[in-house]
């Protein structure tokens, strides 16, 4: 029986967070050592260049990523884990797929739109100020990352399952012009992925600049611990644990006996200072030993050159027949044969 093929892809412009790793992270490396699906992991580089035209900060996350997800368990062997740019075959497809895309399912992309309509709220303001060809294309990249392995389920949050709705619409039209090719992939909304509280009890993201460290040392993550935003209940006083970002962390670390303890500490009034300092210890007692390799890692970019590269040639193995045909239907290549 064939494993249904799952693709992710993790844009390479920051650096992770406890909650990329809560939410993220550690539920696709469990899910890779299940056996039941076939998993393709890939660092998207290229899309890092839509969004961020720092080359240090890019390269930086590049390493930071690959030596976070190494350290966090994911075994190479297991998964084809490899660099977006070290595959050419999917930028010869990008090009391939974009002289069958409409450029009327472009204009319907959610972020072109945002863009522009950004731009109009501003009067006078050209429509298309500020866009690149990158991000009004963007979707045509993703649908190349997807159908050059053939994804079947792509894991994706609410907010991009339009992207491979697209992916879809796109390779029906390649396989109605030049037969059948490309498998149509389906999204899987994460509806029951963690999402943990920044420190401002806000959904931990960049963005917001309220997140959490993941490996960054123990000062820095005691430091931002006890940053987390609570109520002024004196200790003694009972507080709520459903309403309190410190709980909420908390137990998303804990055995479920942790968890009910916690809780019940919280009912009999647990101080804030010793609630953050139980938080701590929990949270770096599962984080010392990975951090020690992250380190490692980190010091050592060659060695992730060398896996990077290692599952690069494994996702070639597939690329490069699959290209191949992909050339051949369209009619370039070779004149004989």
């Amino acid at each position: 029986m064939s494993k249904t093929r799952v693709l992710t892809g993790i844009t390479t412009t920051g650096i992770p967070h406890l909650g990329n790793y809560a939410g993220a992270i550690r539920p696709a490396i469990r899910a890779s050592e299940e056996g039941q699906s076939e998993s393709f992991l890939f660092l998207a580089d290229y899309h890092a260049l839509i969004k961020c035209q720092e080359p240090a900060r890019v390269q930086e996350s590049v390493r930071a990523i690959a030596a976070t997800w190494l350290a966090c368990g994911l075994d190479p062997e297991k998964v084809t884990f490899y660099r977006q740019t070290d595959v050419p075959e999917i930028t010869e497809l990008n090009w391939v797929l974009t002289t069958v895309t409409a450029k009327g399912l472009m204009n319907r992309a959610h972020a072109y739109k945002a863009a522009v309509q950004e731009n109009e709220e501003n009067e006078g303001a050209d429509p298309d100020r500020g866009i690149t060809m990158g991000l009004f294309c963007y979707p045509i990249l993703m649908a190349a990352d997807i159908l050059m392995f053939n994804g079947e389920k792509i894991p994706v949050g609410r907010d991009q399952t339009q992207h491979i709705e697209m992916a879809r619409d796109i390779a029906q039209r390649f396989n109605y012009l030049f037969g059948e090719t490309f498998t149509l992939p389906e999204a899987v909304i994460e509806e029951s992925s963690m999402v943990l509280p920044g420190l401002d009890g806000r959904k931990m993201s960049k963005s917001y600049n309220n997140t959490i460290p993941l490996f960054e040392g123990e000062k820095k993550l005691r430091k931002a611990i006890n940053k987390i935003k609570t109520n002024l209940l004196e200790p003694g006083e009972p507080k709520d644990p459903d309403t309190s970002a410190v709980f909420s962390i908390y137990s998303a670390f804990a055995s479920q006996e942790q968890t009910a303890a916690m809780r019940q500490e919280f009912a009999n009034g647990i101080a804030w200072g010793e609630a953050k300092k139980q938080l701590f210890e929990l949270i770096n007692d599962e984080l010392a030993p990975m951090r020690e390799t992250y380190n490692t890692l980190m010091d050592d970019p060659a060695q992730l050159d060398r896996i990077l590269q290692q599952g690069a040639e494994k996702a070639r193995d597939y690329a490069t027949p699959l290209m191949a045909d992909v050339r051949r239907k369209v009619g370039i290549g070779p004149i004989a044969g």
